[in-house]
């Protein structure tokens, strides 16, 4: 018998030496009798219509908002941070910056091209925020939309049939299924005893028919609540600190014992700004040190308090003392000024070969342990004639002890014998080479250590009132004595209000979407046969597994009837009106396997109107309970 192939149609199957002329097949007969069948013409190709440019921007628009594509933002951003973390940034550190530079030539040029020194202000790290930005938005609106659209929706009605749900539940009642279904709604609509005005579920009273009333109950929208307030708070994060890096501002200043600074860019040590700031935004307020408190364990030597006295001097107004104590910032012409550090500046005067002062002024050493080993450096650029520049490095102990091998070490933090051990370096300290120093490092590479006869470095061994002579001629140091100073750090963000703010938002609503319950309540109440009680059947579902969920039935139906639930199945209720259908009597029924029971916690698929899968016709069949 002849088949019929369509025209065009090529099999992979088919065989190697079929020719091409068997590949037009024709339609056989109808009947021994019809005609044959002219052979097909060969069918025209399917014209695929153009996307067009607006079809592939909707085709973007859903691969940016899908959680595949933001999860995978999400981790591009992640792996985009780290060489902000693993090379030195600009903003942090200019000095690292132009260091790292001179000693990679090659590299560090076109590092410098890629902006892997301003990473967090780069183009392509931008790139990627703003892209999660979008894709978060642009996923978080259809939800909310369909969320307030479920929200403001009713309740599924009840289902017909209620044996096959997770959690069961019946019993009677002498009261009329109207008042039963009333009970049940009231009892579904009560709020909690700590928050009785907010309703507990969303209720539904549906009268069925033929004396039948219903009740269907709905919570859990706070779950979704909870999901979507999530997603807002993150990027709510993403708005405030994206905003809190363009406008903030944060420097850091020593202040010495005695001496003051104000507030302006050029009085900060080191100074970082958001793109949009301005400096002239400044509140030129200025601030001196009186004096700085510190406590400290007798035993362990433990830091116990640190107090800075300070006279703070707002424009137009009077000076006020203030004191700034850590975790205890001061309030400042907007900003924060925190006590971040504190240690010993000695007092020193180096005079040139010539006899001239060279330098005069306190010396911030930074401490190194627990008892204010503290270490420093003093250069000596101003030196007369073509003298060599000096360069001194060295330790302050403020309370010296002297080991048996001759060296010293300090024994406590609080300055009771101070001794000052330094080192002397000659040569040029580079400071006209335009690459930043760090002052309290010594760039050694065109300096010359200081040696005594015996070619041993030279070590000076300063008491606060004395004065030594510099080796080589080099000139004379003197320590006048001890100050206390102070490392204030001032921080202005706007936005730290609103990531507080966020943050909270951010960890409501997470745990509202981890722990609030998503269930769905179901009671009919059917009156009784022939006068008798009314049959009372409940059901239960909800989303997942949820161990509560029979016990929220028991309790419902222990509030309907007066009494607790039945034991066992629940009672078999007369059909509903409009449902019954006559059946032939006394057949017996076939025979039949058991059907199995679901029990509570059981996991059950449903439909989106709230019915289980699959539900077979509810009406009674002969011998077959119900």
């Amino acid at each position: 018998m002849a088949r019929y192939r369509p025209e065009g149609l090529q099999d992979a199957f088919a065989e190697t030496d079929r020719t091409s002329a068997a590949q037009t097949e024709t339609v056989p007969p109808a009947d021994a009798t019809a005609a044959p069948s002219e052979p097909l013409a060969p069918s025209a190709p399917v014209a695929v219509p153009a996307i067009g440019f607006v079809g592939w921007l909707r085709w973007a628009w859903r691969q940016l908002t899908s959680m595949r594509v933001a999860l995978l933002l999400l981790m591009l951003l992640a792996v985009a941070a780290v060489p902000g973390a693993v090379l030195p940034q600009r903003a942090q550190d200019p000095a690292k910056v132009a260091t790292y530079l001179s000693n990679h030539p090659t590299s560090g040029p076109w590092l410098d091209r890629l902006q892997m020194f301003n990473v967090y202000s780069s183009f392509w790290f931008s790139a990627i925020y703003l892209l999660l930005f979008v894709s978060l938005v642009g996923c978080i609106l259809p939800r909310t939309k369909v969320h307030l659209g479920g929200v403001r929706g009713r309740p599924p009605r009840t289902p017909r049939r209620l044996d096959r749900f997770p959690a069961q539940g019946g019993g009677t009642s002498t009261e009329p299924p109207e008042q039963v279904a009333t009970a049940a709604a009231a009892h579904l609509r009560r709020g909690w005893a700590w928050l009785p005005f907010v309703r507990t579920y969303r209720v539904d009273v549906h009268d069925e028919g033929a004396g039948t009333w219903s009740v269907s109950a709905e919570r859990g929208y706070l779950r979704e609540t909870g999901n979507l307030l999530f997603h807002l708070a993150l990027v709510g994060l993403l708005v405030s600190i994206a905003s809190g890096q363009m406008l903030h501002y944060r420097g850091q200043a020593i202040v010495v014992q005695g001496h003051g600074f104000a507030n302006a860019v050029t009085e900060y040590d080191t100074f970082e700004q958001g793109t949009l700031f301005r400096a002239s935004t400044l509140v030129p307020f200025t601030l001196s040190l009186d004096g700085l408190d510190s406590r400290f364990d007798s035993t362990t030597l433990e830091a116990r308090d640190f107090t800075a006295h300070v006279t703070l001097t707002n424009p137009g107004a009077r000076p006020e003392q203030k004191t700034i104590k850590v975790n205890h910032p001061l309030d400042a012409g907007g900003a924060h000024v925190y006590l971040q550090g504190n240690g010993y500046a000695p007092q020193i005067d180096v005079t040139d070969a010539s006899g001239k002062l060279a330098f005069s002024g306190s010396v911030p050493f930074l401490p190194q342990d627990n008892v204010y080993t503290s270490k420093g450096v003093v250069k000596v650029p101003d030196v007369s004639g073509t003298q060599d520049q000096v360069g001194l490095v060295g330790f302050l102990l403020p309370t010296a002890q002297k080991l048996p091998i001759g060296a010293y070490r300090s024994i406590d933090p609080q300055p009771k014998d101070p001794l000052l051990v330094l080192s002397v370096w000659h040569g040029n300290l580079g400071l006209d080479t335009g690459v930043p120093q760090n002052v309290y490092e010594l760039d050694e590479a065109r300096m010359k250590q200081s040696v005594d006869a015996s070619g041993q470095p030279v070590t000076l061994y300063l008491k606060p009132g004395q004065t030594v002579q510099l080796p080589d001629g080099l000139g004379a140091v003197t320590f006048h004595g001890l100050d206390r100073y102070a490392a204030l750090d001032l921080r202005h963000d706007p936005t730290l209000g609103w990531v507080l703010v966020f943050a909270i938002c951010a960890l409501a609503g997470l745990a509202a979407s981890l722990f609030a319950p998503r269930r769905r309540l179901f009671v009919r109440a059917v009156p009784g046969a022939d006068g008798g009680p009314t049959v009372v059947t409940a059901a239960g579902l909800a989303r997942g597994d949820d161990v509560g969920l029979q016990g929220e039935l028991d309790r419902t139906l222990e509030a309907v009837l007066g009494q607790g639930p039945a034991a066992g199945p629940p009672p078999a209720a007369p059909p509903a009106a409009g449902r019954q259908t006559p059946q032939p009597a006394a057949r017996p029924a076939p025979a039949r396997a058991p059907r199995p029971v679901a029990r509570p916690g059981a996991r059950t698929a449903a439909r989106r109107d709230g019915r289980p899968d699959a539900a077979p016709d509810a009406r009674p069949r002969p011998g077959e309970r119900t």
